[in-house]
């Protein structure tokens, strides 16, 4: 999942993208609207999290007049019931500062659902199950260890089943904009995933294009 961050006060920026990339999201962020408004036009996201009060302005007014396709959570320290109301009104969710990292977390993680909430809460393969809500992989039954990365991708490759998923296609879902394509950072992710999942192999390379999971 991508998120994109807005926010002025760099160390919080810092912080909140930190907790993002560690809870397994790509994060881009920025520090003002006009950044925000090039972000929103180049790239796809799942979710963004807008400070309220920028040097540009209210966020509130840009997302009302913009209105990003990604779900809005607002982050401020208004905290007025008429506040909430706007926020809520013109966004998807509003976190009153100072607040706890793990609850942004949970939230982000919440509508970024939204955006697939079409899908069933537990995607399978064969004898592979990603439980989207639990964070869960278990295969033949057994429950597997996976970074919050590798979980990433493998749930993208699980949800195309059967249909290639392009390497950057793959590297946005998992990282951020700043990754270089020519890395090979999914290679070794995709190399320790098929360790992980052991025999028979799933996840199989597309030649040109990206990789492929199918059942065993």
């Amino acid at each position: 999942m991508r998120v994109l961050v807005i926010e002025d006060d760099e160390d919080l920026r810092l912080g909140v993208a930190g907790s993002l990339r560690g809870a397994g999201f790509a994060v881009d962020a920025v520090g003002d609207l006009p950044a925000a408004d090039e972000a929103l036009m180049v790239n796809a996201y799942d979710c963004a999290v807008f400070d309220r009060m920028l040097p540009s302005g209210d966020a509130l007014h840009y997302v009302r007049a913009r209105r990003p396709a990604a779900p809005v959570l607002f982050l401020t320290a208004l905290d007025s019931v008429i506040n909430r109301i706007e926020g809520l009104e013109a966004g998807d969710d509003y976190l009153v500062k100072p607040f706890a990292m793990d609850e942004l977390v949970a939230r982000v993680r919440r509508l970024c659902r939204l955006v697939t909430s079409g899908r069933p809460p537990v995607l399978r393969c064969g004898d592979l199950e990603v439980d989207t809500a639990r964070h869960e992989v278990r295969r033949a039954g057994v429950l597997l260890t996976l970074t919050a990365r590798e979980f990433t991708v493998l749930e993208h490759l699980v949800a195309r089943q059967g249909a290639p998923a392009a390497r950057q296609e793959l590297l946005q879902q998992a990282w951020d904009r700043y990754v270089d394509p020519n890395s090979n950072v999914l290679d070794v992710l995709i190399s320790g995933l098929r360790r992980k999942l052991q025999q028979p192999p799933m996840i199989h390379t597309v030649r040109g294009v990206g990789y492929r999971i199918e059942p065993a």
